[in-house]
């Protein structure tokens, strides 16, 4: 039987970027793993997180609009596919590893709490909690019922560090931090299009006028400055003048719909619901699930992990179970 994962390797090492992480030369996995047949292993890493519990239950997560009702609005799910189409594209033409910058983009918010950043304030009240930690407890820990994905270093150093503070130790992991930034404020853009929170006549000019008036337009321009400005270099970054404007669109957004706006008004329910459950849960451990009972952790953290878990509905019919009485009959 022919060993296909060699021949991977070798066109790895034959075509892409000098500067690209090669599969072949991983640092390797926390558990050591017969290899494959047939994927490298940021091929296998990929398949392991498309595959988990916490990949699906990002479809019922918040991206900014909480439980919207129209079938177009982002949700976390759609959110990571948008982000691992924007990162493929760039790691494609920077001839990176599309492998591992896809295992990356596909894990990089697994750990995102109910309600998004409003769950996520919450939870931090009670033990310190960050989304990109948590997505990396995801799979070290909560996935697999306690056991684990076993990622490589690699996807875990980039889902860890793809939020703007980060420092991934990869090209392709840097790939996915611009890729995320991208992706939410441009489809948050078009989402608050969509619900009548913004007007095209709200984007400021100067953006419309370097990024382009389109949702298509203003991700082509990001996307092609990044790949100008870092083709055969050791370095993943738009150029100086374009961070600029992206840095000022986001902060566009923020103002104008992140933190003050119809999409935001009932964020303060969703955060006390979120507190209660923290609250009934921290008096009620044995009513959590019995691998995460036995996680060497503080029962504060035991607590936000089966929280973190939650998807918005799962949380709500949990927060309605506790508190609405139900009704009473004699079979």
């Amino acid at each position: 039987m022919k060993n296909y994962v060699e021949i991977q390797h070798q066109i790895e090492e034959k075509f892409l970027s000098p500067f690209a992480s090669k599969a072949a030369n991983s640092s390797g996995r926390a558990k050591a793993q017969e290899t494959d047949n047939l994927r490298t292993e940021f091929a296998r890493d990929r398949d392991r997180i498309l595959h988990s519990k916490a990949f699906r239950r990002l479809k019922h997560k918040t991206q900014v609009f909480l439980s919207p009702e129209g079938d177009h609005y982002r949700t976390r799910l759609t959110h990571t596919i948008e982000v691992s189409q924007i990162a493929r594209t760039i790691a494609r033409a920077l001839r990176l590893n599309e492998d591992l910058t896809e295992a990356i983009a596909l894990g990089h918010d697994l750990g995102h709490t109910p309600y998004g950043h409003a769950g996520e304030k919450v939870l931090n009240q009670f033990t310190p909690f960050e989304h990109n930690q948590q997505s990396l407890r995801v799979v070290d820990v909560l996935e697999n019922d306690g056991a684990g994905l076993n990622l490589t270093h690699e996807v875990r150093d980039g889902i860890l560090n793809h939020t703007s503070s980060g420092n991934p130790c990869t090209l392709e992991g840097h790939i996915v931090a611009w890729s995320d930034r991208i992706a939410y404020i441009n489809h948050d853009i078009d989402d608050a299009l969509r619900a009548g929170i913004l007007d095209q006549s709200d984007i400021p000019a100067k953006y419309i006028k370097i990024f382009g008036a389109k949702h298509s337009q203003r991700i082509n321009s990001m996307i092609m400055d990044i790949i100008n400005n870092s083709f055969d270099k050791d370095f993943v970054a738009p150029s100086e003048k374009i961070k600029e404007h992206i840095a000022g669109l986001r902060q566009f957004m923020f103002d104008k719909v992140y933190t003050a706006s119809a999409a935001k008004t009932e964020e303060t329910k969703a955060q006390e619901m979120v507190a209660f459950l923290y609250n009934y849960y921290i008096q009620s451990l044995n009513k959590l699930p019995k691998f995460i009972l036995n996680l060497d952790a503080s029962e504060p953290q035991k607590v936000c992990d089966y929280i973190s878990m939650m998807s918005d509905r799962f949380a709500v019919a949990t927060y309605k179970d506790l508190t609405i009485p139900k009704g009473w009959s004699k079979l």
